[in-house]
């Protein structure tokens, strides 16, 4: 028998098929082996088993060994390889990586298994066998025998080590291997009120539950109860003996929907995300693969678990970014649930506040069902949002980061014992240093772009590249001293409330604040405690969080994502909005959001103060059928990046050119350096191209391999969230 096998090497050279003998090992699809490859051993994954092979016989070497007792890779997730080849013009190697946990590439995490010591049952009497004057050997003896089971390390460390190694060898103690099960979150709290559906909410739940193999969106305001709808949709998919998918944007949401999920689901529920240990990730994913677990609940890795019949694929929050991946593999995380719904005939719930343009649109085209939660739940209003023009502010003698009316606002609701969000989505104490003498602006040295200053460390970094450096005392450039700092972050803006409120804790939930594994959930925690008044908070506090005493939101910078030379920037300024003021009131008290602008008249502030979606929907809508942009056209970026700048400009005008005469149909076509030119000293440039959303990219990834190099890296994303 011959096996095909996928050799674990990410190079476009050995980006083929390999035969090997299988030899007296019992070998199957998805199974992961050692084989010989060059002068090397390395491991590999079997796609097929053939009974002849084309490959001259001498040619042909045999597998050296299995990895594991198990295929790591099931017929499914090869299916999905081969699909995310063909659509987003991958390596296998690199899609097939995404299907298993990092760490357990080259065995570099396995089972945790424990040893544990008992009496052993078939000897009468062992006492008996034990010296009177072997003290040490009966008190260790006496330990196992009262505690019926004891952990090796537990009784080394109560008794002599030495007694206990002649315990076992005279096989008076018994001792076996239990394995572990590292579980994230093991201490989490949960409670299952047993919450009972409003009609909107069942009228959701009949109608995705009468039907299979559909792709639903839907739209529900804040607060109106679209976790427990996607609950109940799992119940019922479990019922039915399938598994279940459930995805958030954020690690930051993943304790706060685990805790419902577990207390409604119990160990049926597995977690998977980046932020967890190598030990907790694997054991996780086993479960699923093994069918233990039914339910993974994740951020967007989690749309790879390993579940069989797939019943239900849930997206929460679908319009976020993050649903993109940005790196290679390059991949969107919808189209792979499409994938799934169609090999496992399941559904699909994307669900949002503010969905993105592109899937309202194919819900109104009939691609997808709408389905509706127009209000909150009880019927609690939406927060009441404040216009403050910080223009008027600054004419009025405040140029501080806080309008008059969000102070008041601030001190009237911690005086109440209330709580706040100030949202800000920029981390850091500010975004740049420059000097006022000769303008010169700190800037990373392995990328074309500033370094943003963190007064906590009292350094500059860079955050494309992470590289620090110290801060400036002086203007390298002049030696003046007279250095100005930028637009405020969340570190500042924590500093100030500090200044404001001495008596008060107040937190601050960044990606510098969340390093360290749990951090998320021990600042959330706090919050949900009231151990504090005040949360600072990037986007990570934007969506999903449930904080019943928060009755003011503010919003400090709103125009930041407004003015971006993107054509989706109105829209994630009116989706930032929407999902950070729906934070406020959202039990029993009333809420308020104070938003803080210097273009108080631009469109998409008046629709976000009405909560009006399906407005702001049809005036983004018409701008994009006249500008043709997405979801009327699709747009292509070629990113080709390399150390020579002279490399990286000859292959990109290469492909610019054969672009140019192929047969496609472009809306719009150019080149250019990209708008960060240098990222970790790679120079970058690219190929911006808008084309008929039904245009295939076959004929694009055929001119991009026709100019593969191995001097440069060339990627091709779709639609992408960055064009920097």
């Amino acid at each position: 028998m011959y096996a095909k096998v996928i050799v674990d090497i990410s190079n476009n050279e050995v980006d083929k098929i390999f035969d090997y003998y299988t030899g007296d090992l019992s070998i199957e699809p998805g199974c992961r082996v050692v084989v010989p490859f060059g002068s090397r051993q390395i491991e590999g994954y079997v796609m097929d088993i053939m009974d002849v092979s084309d490959c001259p016989p001498e040619k042909i070497k045999q597998i050296e060994r299995r990895s594991d007792d198990y295929p790591v890779i099931t017929k499914e997730m090869l299916s999905l390889m081969r699909f995310m080849c063909d659509q987003y013009h991958l390596r296998a190697i690199d899609a097939l990586r995404l299907f298993i946990p990092s760490q357990m590439r080259e065995g570099k995490v396995k089972e945790l298994n424990k040893k544990y010591v008992t009496v052993n049952p078939d000897i009468d009497d062992p006492r008996s066998l034990i010296k009177p004057s072997a003290s040490m050997q009966l008190n260790a003896y006496d330990y196992v025998r009262n505690r019926g089971e004891v952990s090796l390390s537990e009784l080394n460390a109560n008794c002599s080590a030495a007694s206990v190694r002649n315990l076992i060898m005279r096989d008076i103690f018994r001792v076996k291997d239990i394995e572990i099960k590292r579980t994230p979150y093991k201490d989490l709290v949960v409670n299952d009120n047993g919450v009972k559906l409003t009609d909107d909410q069942q009228a959701v739940v009949d109608r995705v539950m009468s039907i299979d193999g559909k792709t639903f969106l839907l739209h529900g305001v804040t607060g109106s109860g679209k976790t427990e709808v996607y609950m109940h949709c799992i119940a019922k998919t479990l019922e039915k003996g399938k598994t279940a998918i459930m995805l958030v944007p954020e690690i930051s949401l993943t304790p706060q929907v685990l805790a419902s999920f577990r207390a409604r689901f119990g160990s049926r529920v597995a977690l998977l995300h980046s932020g967890l240990s190598a030990g907790e990730r694997f054991d996780e994913w086993r479960r699923l693969l093994s069918g233990e677990a039914l339910v993974a609940v994740g951020a967007r890795s989690a749309i790879f678990a390993p579940l069989k019949n797939v019943g239900i694929i849930i997206i929460d929050e679908e319009h976020d970014g993050s649903y993109t991946s940005e790196s290679n593999p390059r991949y969107v995380t919808s189209e792979v649930a499409e994938f799934r719904k169609s090999y496992n005939n399941c559904n699909i719930i994307l669900g949002s506040a503010t969905p993105s343009i592109e899937s309202y649109y194919k819900a109104m085209n009939g691609e997808y069902e709408l389905l509706e939660l127009k209000n909150r739940i009880n019927n609690r209003p939406l927060p009441e949002i404040s216009i403050v023009n910080m223009c008027n502010e600054i004419y009025n003698g405040n140029n501080g980061i806080f309008s008059a009316q969000l102070e008041n606002e601030l001190y009237n609701c911690i005086g109440s014992g209330n709580q706040a969000i100030i949202f800000i989505n920029r981390r850091g104490y500010s975004s740049y240093v420059m000097c006022r003498a000769c303008g010169y602006v700190a800037k990373c040295e392995q990328c074309d772009v500033s370094l943003v200053y963190h007064k906590e460390e009292n350094a500059l970094k860079c955050h494309y590249c992470g590289n620090t450096y110290k801060m400036l005392s002086g203007c390298p450039n002049c030696g003046s001293d007279q250095i100005k700092r930028g637009f405020v972050g969340t570190e500042q803006v924590a500093e100030k409330l500090g200044e404001m409120f001495p008596d008060e804790t107040v937190l601050r939930m960044d990606n510098d604040t969340t390093q360290n594994k749990n951090a998320h959930l021990s600042i959330l925690q706090r919050f949900a405690s009231k151990e504090a008044k005040i949360l600072v908070g990037t986007q990570m506090i934007a969506k999903g969080h449930d904080f019943p005493d928060v009755t003011l939101v503010g919003i400090v910078d709103a125009d930041m994502s407004l003015h971006f030379a993107d054509y989706r920037s109105v829209e994630r300024t009116f989706q930032l909005i929407t999902q950070v003021a729906g934070r406020a009131g959202r039990n029993k008290k009333s809420g308020k959001v104070i938003l803080q602008t210097y273009s108080p008249n631009h469109y998409v502030y008046k629709f976000a103060v009405n909560g009006d979606y399906k407005h702001f929907y049809e005036k983004e809508c018409n701008l994009r059928e006249v500008t043709k942009f997405p979801p009327f056209t699709k747009i292509v970026r070629v990113l080709v990046s390399g150390e020579s700048e002279a490399d990286v400009a000859r292959i990109l005008q290469g492909i610019y050119e054969s672009l140019k005469a192929s047969n496609i149909n472009f809306v719009f076509l150019n080149y250019m350096w990209a708008p960060v030119r240098v990222i970790k000293n790679m120079r970058r440039a690219q190929i911006l191209i808008r084309m008929a959303q039904s245009d295939r990219m076959t004929d694009i990834y055929r001119i991009i391999d026709e100019h593969a190099s191995q001097k440069v890296k060339i990627f091709v994303e779709t639609n992408p969230n960055s064009l920097s």
